[in-house]
Parts: structure tokens; C-alpha cells; sequence
């Protein structure tokens, strides 16, 4: 028999998960810290019209057992923002100017408002200016970018170098020259494209070598130590000598340095001083990274009650409000429906996202509420007694998804009277009790207990790694050498051979 195709119309029921845009954005807002939070919502604000920043007071803060606000879900996956069509009829976007009073004396100075009596307003009436602002005042000329090493370089090496020749090495060379002051490519490869002679290249070198900060430009650590010894005129053949054996001193090997040195013991801790004196990193004083803010979300303290609770903070939580009225005054003035489909989407977008953020707070409060709950006693008594936890715990507590409670906890952190953490400090693994009866530790507290041992090590002793071992087992925690190790390498204590032998360095 042969089959027959046949056509049939069916109707079937199925389930899957689709992440929307909104869902996807809902999901990002969880993970942003409090810094990356703040941008993100600068953004929304200049793209949205509708969106307007407002000041959360402090007794705004969702609490842990607040309902979501305007619509958004609730219940055991209420991680996740809904969205209510009833709100699709959006408002466009202006970029809403905030207000800006200005605060110093030498900005209401500038503003042309009366200065109170200070050291600023002073100088402002008495610079020949009579105290006022002239029409070419610019009030940030006073300010300068940060000099980069290179820059610094280069304008010693514009005074150094009458030849341009010269100048034009130099200035690659000082191109090499990375963020420590070390130049680590090999000078023939910079001869080779060049098409200049070694002898040239080194010759240029040498000048710069003896450009400020003293030791910059040198190609290796001996290099740079011999070139700042050479300027306190210290660089004799004992010195050198010292200089070409610095891996003797990393392996704390002093009586073998001694008798390559030709010196006694006294002679050389005098050296070893010395050195230790030299800045092995001359372009560092140059660098001027950005320093990125630690901003807590959420703070700890202790309540009337005495019971500690969490609270968020008030400046890691922004507000947004939807400017409802400019929606409504903008949809009057439509004309065409693409103008009207266009602030029906900004205002869907606007009403979404301030769901998103209220949702978001009040997911971070619950979570954060739960952690200081089983970690109560870390707030009493400090690292010893934190708990072992895990995020399948804080979820089942809450009744959220492991990952939400994964995305929430991620690039946040907690103010508490102990310092600020991030919020997966708390989370730490567990190290059985060596007996049955008690219970586990805590990574973390085990860490903690290592690092006491080895730093109450007696002048004479050095605790070997199965010592300590042997020590944490009388205090009922059963641990193995190999997580012993790995603890220690992860607090960079060096070994007990290594700090043997620094015991021993320091005593000579």
C-alpha cells in the first residue's frame, strides 16, 4: 500500500517561555550595580521624554513585605515586573532639566548673586576685578587634566635633544615605555624598523635614562635599581654585585649572597636596606586610574527592637516618575498616527521601566532581609560566626527563583557596622564539623581561623600546613591539608618553607 498525504487542520495547546524586551530589561536591571543603575537611568532620561527623576525620601524605601506597586506581580515569582496594557497609552520624551543652585561662594560669585563673607569671596574682591565676574571669566581654567608619564617624558625629551633625529627616537622609545616606567621591548627590534644603528638607539636611550622620575626608561628591575643607586651615587661593585644576583634575595638565600657579595652579615642588611628604599615602579606615581565608588544598596542596623534589619539606601535607590501631564499635552498637539503610535510607545516604556526599578527594590530588600536573617550572628560577633549558605537556601526563603536571587545578589554590597561587603560575602561554603553533633563552618570563618594561627606564630615556630590542620580539628573542624593550602594561597601567605627562610633573612 502506498500512504496518502493528507492536509488536516489541527489546534494544539503548548508552553513556552518568551523573553520580551521588557522581560529582558527587567532581568539586566537586577544585575546593574548601584553606579551602573545611575547611568542607565541618565540614559533612559535623555531618550525618554516622559521620564523624570525624583528625590526618594527616606521613608520611601519599599519594604520586604510591600505589595509591587501598580500592577506588578506578586507571589513566588514576583522577580519579574508585569506589564498592565492599561498603561500602553505612553507620553514622550524631554530631557528634563534638573534645577541647579549654585552652592559655593564662588559660584554665586560667577552667578552674579551676593557672596557671604569667605576666603574664595576675598580673593574674588581683591583679584582686580573689583568683585565682578567679567564677561571672559571662565571658571574652569584653573583646571588641568592629569600629566601622563609619556607626556612628562616627552617634554623633558623637547629640551634633551637639540637633533631631531634624536628627538624623533626618542619620542618612540618613550612610546614603549609601559605604565611602570619600563621600556620591555628589545632595543634592536626598535633599531630594525627605525633603520638606525644599535649604537644610536642606545646612546638616545641612556639620555633617558636619566630623565625624572629617577630610574624610568630601564629595561629590566636590576636596570632600574642601578640607575636610582647610580643617582645617590651608592652603585659600587659591591652594590652590583647585589644587583646581579636579585633572585638570591626572592629566595631569601642570605648566606649564599654574602659570600657572592663579599660582605658580612652587617654589611649587607645595610645594602638590603638601601634597596629596599628604591622605587621598583618609577612611572606608577603617573598613573591616575578612574576610582570606582563603592556604593552600598542596602544598609544594616540594629532595630528599636535590637533585632538588626535592612534597609535600602536611600541614594543607591533612584525614583522615576512619569510626567503624565507633558503625555497628555503632547497627545493633544498629534497629527498623525505615527506621532500618536510614538508617545503611546514612550509612555508604555516609561511605565514599564518605573515598574521595573520599584520591583527591583523591593526583590533586593527581600533578599538582602533573608541574609541578614540567617547571618544575624555575624552582625553580633564577627567572621567566626558566619553560616554556612547558599543561594538555593535564601530562594526557598523567599520564594524566588535561585537565578533571580543569583542576579540580585551580583555587584551589590551591604553597609554594616562591621564595614561594607558584598553581598556574596555572606554566601559561603560549607566545611563539615569533625563531629556529627555540631554544626558546619563556615569557609569563610575557616579562612579566618587560619590567618590567626599564622599570625600568631611564635618568633621560633612556623606552622606547616598539617599543623594546622591538626589545630583546626581540635577546634571540631574537620578540614583537608589540600583546602588548607588552598585557603592560605588565597590569603597570599607563603608557605611555611618560604616563611621559614624570611624568618630566617630577618634574624641574620
Amino acid at each position: 500500500m502506498v500512504d496518502v498525504l493528507q492536509l488536516r487542520l489541527e489546534q494544539r495547546q503548548t508552553q513556552k517561555i518568551v523573553i520580551t524586551p521588557q522581560l529582558r530589561q527587567a532581568i539586566k536591571l537586577l544585575q546593574f550595580s548601584a553606579i551602573e543603575l545611575q547611568s542607565y537611568i541618565e540614559n533612559e532620561i535623555r531618550d525618554n521624554p516622559l521620564l523624570a527623576a525624583e528625590e526618594r525620601a527616606d521613608g520611601d524605601a519599599p519594604s520586604p513585605d510591600a505589595s509591587p506597586a501598580d500592577g506588578a506581580p506578586g507571589g513566588a515569582e514576583a522577580d519579574i515586573p508585569a506589564f498592565d496594557a492599561r498603561d500602553a497609552a505612553p507620553a514622550v520624551e524631554t530631557v528634563t532639566e534638573t534645577d541647579w543652585e549654585p552652592e559655593t561662594p564662588g559660584d554665586r560669585a560667577y552667578e552674579g548673586a551676593p557672596a557671604a563673607a569667605s576666603p574664595e569671596a576675598e580673593w574674588l574682591s581683591t583679584s582686580g576685578k573689583a568683585g565682578s565676574p567679567s564677561d571672559d571669566y571662565d571658571p574652569f581654567a584653573t583646571l588641568s587634566m592629569a600629566k601622563s608619564l609619556t607626556d612628562h617624558l616627552n617634554e623633558q625629551a623637547q629640551l634633551a635633544f637639540p637633533d631631531a633625529r634624536d628627538r624623533f627616537i626618542a619620542r618612540y622609545l618613550i612610546d614603549l615605555v609601559d605604565s611602570d616606567g619600563y621600556i620591555r621591548t628589545p632595543l634592536e627590534d626598535a633599531a630594525a624598523l627605525l633603520s638606525s644603528p644599535l649604537e644610536d638607539i642606545e646612546r638616545v636611550l641612556g639620555v633617558l635614562q636619566t630623565f625624572d622620575p629617577v630610574g624610568v626608561c630601564a629595561r629590566d628591575l636590576a636596570e632600574c635599581l642601578a640607575i636610582q643607586l647610580r643617582e645617590k651615587d651608592r652603585c659600587d661593585p659591591f652594590m652590583e654585585r647585589l644587583l646581579d644576583n636579585l633572585d638570591l634575595i626572592a629566595a631569601c638565600d642570605m648566606q649564599k649572597l654574602r659570600r657572592v657579595c663579599g660582605v658580612d652579615a652587617d654589611d649587607l642588611r645595610e645594602m638590603m636596606q638601601e634597596l629596599r628604599a628604591l622605587n621598583p615602579k618609577p612611572g606608577a606615581a603617573f598613573e591616575h586610574g578612574e576610582v570606582e565608588t563603592l556604593v552600598p544598596d542596602v544598609i544594616v542596623r540594629r532595630g528599636p527592637d535590637g533585632e538588626w534589619r535592612a534597609e535600602l539606601n536611600p541614594s543607591a535607590a533612584p525614583s522615576l516618575a512619569v510626567d503624565r501631564a507633558y503625555y497628555a499635552s503632547l497627545k493633544n498637539r498629534c497629527r498623525s498616527d505615527s506621532e500618536r503610535n510614538y508617545i503611546a510607545d514612550r509612555l508604555s516604556s516609561a511605565n514599564w521601566l518605573v515598574k521595573s526599578l520599584e520591583q527591583r527594590l523591593t526583590t533586593i530588600l527581600k533578599v538582602a532581609t533573608a541574609v541578614v536573617e540567617e547571618q544575624s550572628a555575624f552582625f553580633d560577633h564577627g567572621v567566626r560566626h558566619l553560616k554556612p549558605l547558599n543561594l538555593r537556601q535564601i530562594a526557598a526563603k523567599i520564594g524566588m527563583h535561585e537565578s533571580t536571587v543569583s542576579r540580585v545578589t551580583s555587584n551589590k554590597a551591604i553597609q554594616t557596622p562591621r564595614g561594607i561587603f558584598e553581598m556574596k560575602y555572606f554566601f559561603t561554603s560549607s566545611i563539615p564539623s569533625a563531629s556529627a553533633s555540631s554544626e558546619a563552618h563556615s569557609s569563610e570563618a575557616v579562612r579566618d581561623r587560619i590567618k590567626e594561627f599564622i599570625l600568631n606564630e611564635s618568633p621560633g615556630e612556623v606552622l606547616s600546613d598539617d599543623r594546622i590542620v591538626t589545630m583546626l580539628k581540635a577546634d571540631g573542624i574537620d578540614i583537608a591539608r589540600r583546602t588548607v593550602a588552598k585557603y592560605r594561597d588565597a590569603l597570599r601567605i607563603p608557605s611555611s618553607a618560604a616563611r621559614r627562610r624570611m624568618k630566617r633573612a630577618n634574624a641574620a
